[in-house]
């Protein structure tokens, strides 16, 4: 095993997996088996209201099903996210430390939204936010009036680039095209930008493999990292699979894993996904290891591919 190279999966127990998580978590694994690395099973379970026990136990279940190990992780606590508060505590005590977060009273739709990743078309910051620059009396009214905030952290106003191993170069300016962005929530809970950056890091993680639409928090995450004392990973993202209208949901039900594991084999939907992502130039059942050989990201598809749910 090369220990130099460090892949993970991380699935959101949201739901259940569908086509498009399936084929996410097709091309970490090839991504790291192909250069030999280890790989890490972590369950990003922030968010109490959302992760369910039920979809927990069926990610596992689906990734063996497909034909997709791992080396460590999952069910190991150490690697559960809601597990973690500890660790996110001290490093977010750090960044009070270093007067890089501060109490923001902004709406409480955005702080729900924090601990989930990033969708298409969903706000993620408030560039203009007015709490980063509130007065004393201000901000003291505001605490007397039992309101309890969420926590910002303020972004720097330099350009951070990030070269994807798919999509070629990412230059952002946080200050200026993100804004300052949750990493605390009003109730406690630690938002996704924070914990994954975290995690990424303590866990030596080399190779993040993800979905397009978490292209735009990349430079945000190589920034937190770096700024930690870490060194960020190599990210390589995939095209999504849509219904052509957007990216593909866990409750579009006909291509769910619950539905898919009963009308196919699993060397059948790695064929589908093969030929789908660009890994093969017919549809044939086929399992994950023979796949390695040949795996290129060069062959993988830079344009989202659309797909319709009665596939």
């Amino acid at each position: 095993m090369n220990t130099n190279v460090v892949g993970r999966f991380a699935p959101s127990p949201s739901g259940y997996m569908h086509m498009g998580n399936l084929l996410a978590m097709l091309l970490a694994w090839l991504d790291c088996r192909s250069q030999g690395g280890k790989l890490i099973f972590r369950m990003e379970d922030l968010d109490p209201a959302r992760s369910k026990q039920v979809y927990i136990d069926a990610l596992g279940e689906d990734l063996r099903w497909l034909g997709l190990d791992w080396d460590e992780g999952w069910p190991d606590p150490v690697y559960a996210q809601s597990k973690r508060t500890e660790i996110y505590e001290e490093i977010f005590r750090e960044l009070q430390r270093r007067d890089l977060v501060y109490p923001c009273w902004c709406s409480r739709a955005e702080r729900l939204a924090a601990a989930s990743a990033p969708h298409p078309g969903e706000k993620e910051h408030d560039s203009g936010c007015r709490c980063a620059h509130l007065r004393a009396s201000e901000r003291l009214a505001l605490e007397v009036s039992g309101r309890k905030p969420a926590w910002k952290l303020r972004c720097p106003d330099r350009e951070i680039t990030v070269l994807d191993g798919h999509y070629g170069l990412v230059v952002q300016n946080p200050a200026r095209d993100v804004g300052d962005f949750i990493i605390r929530r009003a109730d406690g809970v630690f938002a996704y930008q924070l914990a994954v950056s975290v995690d990424d890091m303590q866990m030596g993680v080399t190779r993040v493999v993800r979905g397009r639409d978490l292209l735009n928090s990349t430079p945000r995450q190589k920034w937190l990292i770096e700024m930690l004392g870490g060194t960020a990973p190599t990210y390589c993202h995939a095209p999504l699979l849509t219904d052509g209208s957007g990216k593909l949901s866990k409750r579009l039900g006909s291509l769910s894993t619950q539905v898919l594991r009963r009308e196919m084999t699993a060397e059948a939907l790695v064929g589908r996904l093969a030929l789908l992502c660009g890994l093969a130039e017919s549809e044939v059942p086929i399992s994950p290891q023979e796949l390695i050989p040949g795996f290129s990201w060069e062959k993988i598809k830079k344009e989202d591919i659309v797909i319709a749910p009665d596939v």
